[in-house]
């Protein structure tokens, strides 16, 4: 797969962001997907974020496949217990599905149906665990899988600007000893903060960071996600940048190439996210100068 083969040479990764639709049409999202098509190395799926029903990004996954698109394919444990994440990895792996990033899920609360009940058996490192588990062919239960080994491409997540330093560096090395293969970031807006990240702890593992790099649209939506999204930490010189634009959607898509090109001289890769305006991805990497290598 292109993005595992990116990684390991240790060329600079690309990779981008796709939500499944709300509801059983997935041509909106296909179309966005193809926009990317040659730009990246994988699109990414997101699943269940911010405890919203969606499509299964499982079937998204394989619609991108079938598109000649090479998916990153987002597995939460909020709505699954082991078994059902079990039988989920395994039927990925028979798709045709290798990268897998490993997600605890965001709380049901944060969500719109906070009356549903979240099952949570596992988090993030438990599931990368089982992943590993799968990919050595072993079974969960006892001996060996009987058809052979998984091959599945782990991924985590991680926040460069966590409040607690010495908590993030020991959760980084548990998600690398359980199995993770590359890191995606959350949002991150302090270079300097990413290059410590990058320095101290996920360097000495020898573990590549795709740094996540969010697409503001407005100073109102900036403020927005500062008060609702747990960790965002969007400085307010941005914020007032955006409320200076005479076209504060441009100016958006200015900030995110310029973090695009000061990210790529800090970590391995960047992985973009524009909620909702994922058709101005392709502009944020040309402003930003980078493009596609293998």
């Amino acid at each position: 797969m292109r993005l595992q083969q990116a990684l390991e040479a240790g060329s600079f990764a690309i990779t981008a962001e796709v939500m499944p639709p709300r509801g059983g049409d997935a041509s909106g999202t296909l179309a966005h997907a193809r926009a990317l098509k040659g730009r990246v190395h994988a699109v990414n799926v997101t699943d269940g974020s911010r405890a919203v029903m969606r499509m299964s990004s499982l079937a998204v996954c394989r619609l991108l496949l079938d598109a000649g698109i090479e998916p990153v394919w987002q597995l939460a444990c909020r709505d699954r217990n082991r078994i059902a994440l079990q039988a989920d990895l395994l039927g990925a792996h028979a798709l045709g599905i290798r990268n897998v990033l490993c997600l605890t899920g965001d709380p049901v609360r944060a969500g719109d149906q906070p009356g549903a009940r979240p099952v949570n058996e596992l988090e993030s490192v438990r599931l990368l665990q089982q992943l590993q588990a799968l990919n050595q062919g072993l079974d969960p239960v006892q001996g060996d899988l009987a058809d052979g080994p998984t091959a599945l491409f782990a991924g985590a997540a991680a926040d460069p600007q966590s409040p607690s330093w010495s908590g993030l560096k020991s959760r980084i090395t548990r998600k690398h000893q359980a199995g993770a293969r590359f890191l995606q970031t959350q949002m991150v807006m302090d270079a300097e903060c990413l290059r410590r990240f990058v320095g101290e702890i996920t360097g000495p593992l020898g573990l590549p960071v795709l740094a996540g790099v969010f697409l503001l649209k407005s100073a109102k939506n900036a403020a927005f996600i500062n008060r609702v999204v747990p960790g965002a930490n969007i400085p307010q010189a941005i914020i007032d940048r955006l409320a200076a634009a005479a076209n504060p959607a441009d100016e958006g898509i200015s900030i995110a190439a310029e973090q695009v090109a000061s990210y790529a001289g800090i970590a391995q890769g960047v992985h973009l996210m524009a909620v909702k305006a994922e058709e101005r991805i392709p502009l944020i990497l040309e402003r930003a100068g980078v493009s596609l290598r293998c």
